[in-house]
C-alpha cells in the first residue's frame, strides 16, 4: 500500500500475532475479525514476512478493507475495517 494512506488513529480491536508463523497470524485475525461488527477496526501486529501477501490477498476475496500497513525492522502492523 501506499505511504500516501494515513494510518488509522484509532481501532475497534488489537491482535498481536508476534511470533507466529504463517498461517496462525491469518487465522487469528479472522477469528477476531468474526467477533466483530461490520465496520470495525482491527489492529494486527505480526513479524512474519508472508502475512503481506497474506493479509493482501485474504482482504481482496473476504471483502475487507486493508485500510493501512506499515513494516517497522520486521514488524508488519494492519489494520482491516470489517466488510
Amino acid at each position: 500500500m501506499s505511504d500516501a494512506v494515513e494510518r488509522p488513529e484509532a481501532c475497534d480491536a488489537e491482535l498481536d500475532a508476534s511470533g507466529l508463523n504463517c498461517p496462525l497470524p491469518l487465522l487469528k485475525a479472522k477469528m477476531e475479525l468474526n467477533r466483530l461488527a461490520s465496520g470495525a477496526v482491527l489492529k494486527v501486529t505480526a513479524t512474519d514476512a508472508g502475512s503481506q501477501r497474506d493479509f493482501r490477498t485474504f482482504a481482496r476475496l473476504a471483502g475487507h478493507e486493508l485500510l493501512h500497513e506499515e513494516v517497522d525492522a520486521g514488524i508488519y502492523r494492519y489494520w482491516l475495517r470489517k466488510a
